[in-house]
């Protein structure tokens, strides 16, 4: 998957023009939040994992990190991120533009609670020089997110 898929998709589904492409990297929280302008906490990070159904992503604020009990009860295994080396194969996207839009067949999408206290978010865009500013139930509806999951703690 790469940033042209996903940009044909968001302008398909008429948000072509929130798309943004940037001249530097956007790899990382704090690199998508200084190329965006905005604060860490409003880029939703897409984390992949792997579970015993294949893969999972979960979108979750700039400012959190995973809870390892909170995932366990959620998902009946320990939180697992998928190896570098097989992020592509197994989502469809290269690590650093990890999004949660058009990943492949089987992918499962979850939106962590940790979003909720925003109106609107930034997720990468299938690249990692790319964000596209989203509300919160855009994000839900386009990512055909499976539901709300509560798997993350206050990374400070």
């Amino acid at each position: 998957m790469n940033f042209d898929v996903i940009n044909n998709y968001l302008i398909s589904c008429g948000y072509g023009d929130r798309v943004m492409q940037f001249d530097v990297s956007s790899a990382t929280v704090e690199l998508a939040a200084k190329a965006v302008g905005c604060e860490p906490a409003r880029i939703a990070k897409t984390i992949s994992f792997i579970t015993k159904e294949g893969a999972v992503l979960i979108v979750a604020a700039g400012d959190v990190k995973v809870d390892n009990g909170k995932f366990k009860a959620q998902f009946a295994q320990k939180a697992r991120m998928i190896p570098y080396e097989q992020v592509e194969e197994l989502t469809g996207f290269k690590p650093g533009g990890v999004c949660p839009f058009c990943a492949k067949d089987g992918v499962r999408v979850y939106l962590d609670q940790s979003l909720k206290r925003f109106d609107v978010v930034f997720p990468a865009a299938g690249s990692s020089n790319s964000a596209v500013k989203l509300s919160i139930d855009e994000l839900l509806a386009l990512s055909k997110a499976l539901g709300w999951v509560d798997v993350t703690k206050s990374a400070i």
